[in-house]
């Protein structure tokens, strides 16, 4: 009986330690990001990287060589512990009137870019791979190669931007990084109920499983967030207790991302849409204590989450288990890391520009030529996207290991491949992002007036005129219909806006919460 305690109390003790280590390596990190606090061309991400390695490195030694880990990753733990925080985080601190405003340039970079940018991934990957001798990838694997190095990373870039300078391009850039992140998991998931042994003629079926996650899966966030907004205003919670409120919403949020997951929905765009949906009805519905402490509350969860993810990159870049298991030569691996980074700017460029473009010519219908996505704004969106991070390497991981372990080396040679990329793209493009938006927006002062688009131009006060009027003759009616038309399509975000702002303030915000004058913010 006492040898079987004495076992036991051994066995937690060595589950303590890597915990206790990592916590302390966590609690370095954040020190040594406040000492570099001032210098922008350093950000948290990078700073947890090379700790990482650091940390690994000396693990390298103390163990002679057999082990660069305190802990052992699992998808399972980033899907379902630190991913949730992190989007949900993004939802709710989400600027939603620039997002709803910029809604139609953000979801044609972060939807259909993923897919040309996965397709020439993918198609690329296909046919360099065998020419560098990296063989034995299945068709299944080239696709979710394409995803998962489609997804962005923008931290590095968001914290150079000021939102106050360049609105505009901060909407684009931070928009776009979410809904890449959400879009690349649905598309991933939807490859992975692709049968691929009968490819030809399934792309429809891919597209269909992609509108039907997306759909399905932004409704159950919507309707989560309405349902907690609706309760947190019928019952009151903050009469008793700010405490059971704030964990009311924390409780609701997590429950539609494993409410998604079980439904197998993507619970990204759940939580996403959730975190949108209660910072614009279910926080009105709360103290203000619970406000401020909702707001400090979520974005230091997602903060700890990142680094946490981070720093276990750094670390595993030096497991020699899976650089051990890789059979082929360094010149063919600096080949594969060279054709993906490769593959990377060339599928990123080939959506950013013409799509820039498009975006151009429906704002210049809509507000001039002043509120235009420029050249130089083209440049940093397309450097924005060209970092890797935190989803690139759990899908990897999900796509080519088993709870963190693999045995194939062809598994472990794709492991390495790509926490070697998101070393690279962090460390490289991420010191390189300062001095580049330097260079590219010298005077950002200048900028808030090209970019803010809600100055002037804007058809706000025209869409005040009802569509039809009894009191007005049918020709007068007749006209003012084909002019509304006219203004819809010319600028339907503005015009889809104004009209749901009217339709918000009428009917939601009476129901679920929140400010009821027209000037609210959206």
């Amino acid at each position: 009986m006492i040898n079987n305690l004495l076992v036991n109390f051994a066995h937690e003790h060595k589950k303590v330690v890597p915990i206790s280590l990592f916590v302390a390596v966590l609690c370095l990190c954040l020190v040594i990001g406040h000492l570099l606090e001032e210098n922008r061309w350093v950000n948290e991400s990078i700073v947890a990287i090379l700790l990482g390695c650091i940390a690994g490195s000396i693990l390298l030694l103390v163990t002679k060589g057999k082990s660069s880990h305190i802990l052992t990753f699992d998808e399972e733990l980033f899907f379902i512990y630190l991913l949730p925080p992190i989007i949900f985080n993004a939802g709710f601190q989400v600027k939603k009137k620039q997002f709803f405003h910029n809604f139609l340039t953000i979801m044609m970079f972060g939807v259909i870019g993923v897919f040309i940018s996965t397709s020439i991934i993918t198609g690329g990957s296909w046919w360099l791979f065998p020419k560098l001798n990296f063989l034995g990838l299945s068709a299944r694997d080239y696709l979710a190669i394409g995803t998962i190095f489609s997804s962005t990373d923008t931290v590095c870039t968001l914290q150079v931007l000021h939102q106050d300078e360049t609105p505009l391009l901060y909407s684009l850039v931070f928009g776009e990084g979410v809904v890449n992140d959400a879009t690349s998991v649905v598309l991933f998931n939807a490859v992975q109920k692709l049968d691929v042994s009968r490819l030809s003629g399934r792309a429809f079926r891919v597209l269909g499983d992609f509108l039907y996650l997306f759909s399905s899966s932004t409704a159950l966030g919507v309707l989560t967030g309405l349902l907690t907004a609706y309760i947190l205003k019928g019952l009151s919670f903050g009469r008793h207790s700010s405490v059971r409120e704030i964990s009311l919403m924390m409780l609701m949020a997590y429950l539609s991302y494993m409410l998604a997951e079980l439904l197998e929905l993507s619970g990204i765009l759940t939580v996403f849409f959730c975190g949108i949906l209660m910072s614009h009805y279910a926080w009105h519905n709360v103290t203000e204590i619970s406000r401020i402490t909702t707001r400090h509350v979520f974005a230091t969860i997602s903060f700890i989450a990142e680094t946490f993810i981070f720093l276990y990159v750094g670390m595993d870049a030096l497991d020699i288990e899976k650089w051990r298991m890789t059979k082929l030569s360094s010149g063919s691996l600096m080949g594969i890391y060279g054709c993906l980074i490769l593959l990377i700017l060339v599928g990123r460029a080939a959506f950013v520009f013409p799509l820039s473009a498009f975006a151009n010519s429906m704002m210049s219908r809509r507000a001039g030529s002043g509120s235009s996505i420029t050249f130089k704004h083209q440049i940093i969106i397309w450097w924005a996207g060209l970092m890797r991070g935190a989803v690139s390497i759990a899908l990897a991981f999900k796509q080519f290991t088993f709870s963190g372990v693999t045995s194939d080396p062809v598994n472990a040679t794709m492991i390495t491949n790509t926490i070697i990329v998101v070393l690279f793209t962090t460390l490289v493009f991420g010191f390189l992002t300062k001095p580049l938006i330097r260079y590219m927006l010298p005077h950002n002062n200048g900028t808030r007036r090209n970019t803010n688009h809600e100055a002037g131009g804007t058809p706000g006060e025209d869409l005040n005129l009802p569509l039809l009027s009894f009191e007005e003759s049918a020709a007068t009616n007749i006209s003012r219909a084909k002019e509304s038309l006219s203004m819809f399509i010319g600028s339907p975000v503005y015009t889809i806006h104004h009209y749901w702002r009217k339709f918000d303030d009428a009917y939601m915000r009476p129901l679920f919460g929140g400010p009821h004058h027209n000037r609210s913010r959206c």
